[in-house]
């Protein structure tokens, strides 16, 4: 085959493309845009760098262009080219032109993660506009099969050149050999997080994280990768706790309940009895592990009211977020799974407590007729920190709000007020 084409016509910020490699002739690019009286030599001059890059020296090129970003057209070209040579070892990576944020850690907040298709490059460059604390670039069920190569690509692309702002930058890689092929493609240009779906063994986790490992070491990259477990079966619930523990670099563990509903055979609700149990043992399995334990997504995006009231049962389940589809669920899901007033007034007294108690070297504290231990003043500090990236108290009502708790095993008691 000397002829293969990639990318769509029929979609805004993206393009169709098609390569012939020829014998001679050098590289000949015909292009159709909108843009052309602006931008058409800026257009050929990187379909030129790119075939370059792959090592194509003659080539016709048909672009027809609706609006599609340099590392999209890049990574269109590239599919192509592969589509073409299979075996080709060489790759065109753009310019990286975004701010690396330090890597999230396993505390990061994860209320809300927005899922966009790995193949729709017009979702990708406002996401982060839209402030989710995650965005998940999707390589597994929103791709068609025919498309996961160039969907590769385009992310790998992404990666590399879009700004998501502050979001914890998460890839859902495919099942299997697929999702292998996605690690050494995706690792190199370091997202901070592997999305593993279908999850059902530990051994699954350990594969994974074993190839990230070695790519790593490989490419030379410090960067740590973060993992996250779905659990979408009842097999994977069963074993929930194991695939929890699998890993040091686990960072929570998320429940697909369209998947799971399928595979027990119930249909599924918006009340979810269907999926109560699975829920709570997902939950209880995370924390265990010492993971966050993330809901699945909310899948009417016209239904505020039902996704507000699903992200309050989640919270008092124990769930630290929850997936969306639609970027206007993310306020809704962040106005939910932050601390009420009262979680409120209740953690900032334990903190003033707890900070009175460690300048007088008390090491117990008391509020009111509560004894207040460890677990207590971390889950206060923690829905501080809630409510300031929520924007429902200032950031500057403590100059610190991540007081490291100290051991509390004295008997001297501080009484409220004092």
């Amino acid at each position: 085959m000397n002829r293969a084409s990639a990318g769509r016509r029929d979609s805004r910020s993206d393009c169709l493309v098609e390569v012939e490699a020829r014998t001679k002739g050098g590289i000949v690019v015909e292009l159709a845009s909108k843009v052309k009286s602006l931008y058409g030599s800026d257009i050929t001059g990187l379909a030129v760098s790119v075939l370059e890059a792959l090592g194509v020296p003659h080539a016709r090129v048909t672009i027809q262009d609706e609006g599609a970003l340099p590392f999209v057209l890049a990574a269109r070209l590239e599919s192509a080219v592969r589509r073409i040579q299979p075996s080709l070892s060489k790759e065109y990576l753009p310019d990286p032109a975004r701010q690396l944020f330090s890597p999230p850690g396993k505390e990061h907040l994860r209320r809300s993660r927005l899922y966009l298709p790995g193949n729709q490059p017009k979702f990708f460059p406002n996401a982060g506009l839209h402030r989710p604390d995650c965005v998940i670039l999707d390589l597994e069920d929103s791709v068609h099969p025919d498309e996961k190569d160039a969907a590769r690509l385009l992310v790998r692309n992404a990666l590399r050149v879009v700004d998501f702002g502050y979001a914890e930058r998460m890839v859902r890689i495919n099942q299997g050999r697929e999702g292998i092929t996605d690690l050494h493609c995706l690792v190199p240009v370091m997202p901070d997080t592997v999305v593993v779906p279908k999850c059902e063994s530990a051994e699954q986790i350990i594969e994974v994280d074993r190839e990230i490992q070695r790519i790593r070491r490989e490419v030379k990259i410090s960067r740590e990768i973060l993992i996250l477990p779905i659990i979408e079966s009842a097999l994977g619930i069963h074993n929930a706790y194991e695939v929890a523990s699998a890993s040091k670099r686990i960072c929570a563990l998320a429940i697909g309940l369209e998947d799971y509903t399928a595979d027990i055979g119930a249909e599924r609700t918006v009340q979810g009895r269907e999926s109560l149990y699975a829920r709570q043992a997902l939950v209880n399995a995370a924390k265990a592990a010492g993971v966050q334990a993330l809901d699945s997504v909310f899948s009417d995006v016209d239904d505020v009211e039902g996704l507000a009231e699903s992200c309050r049962e989640a919270r008092a389940f124990g769930f630290d977020g929850k997936g969306c589809i639609h970027p206007r669920q993310i306020r809704i899901i962040h106005q939910a799974f932050a601390p009420t007033g009262k979680d409120i007034a209740w953690a900032q007294q334990v903190t003033l407590a707890f900070e009175a108690a460690q300048k007088s070297k008390m090491a117990v504290v008391a509020v009111g007729s509560r004894m207040i231990d460890p677990p207590v003043v971390r889950r206060a500090q923690r829905d501080l920190a809630l409510a300031v990236a929520s924007g429902v108290v200032p950031s500057n009502w403590r100059a610190d709000i991540t007081l490291q708790s100290a051991p509390m095993d004295s008997e001297t008691v501080l009484p409220e007020g004092e």
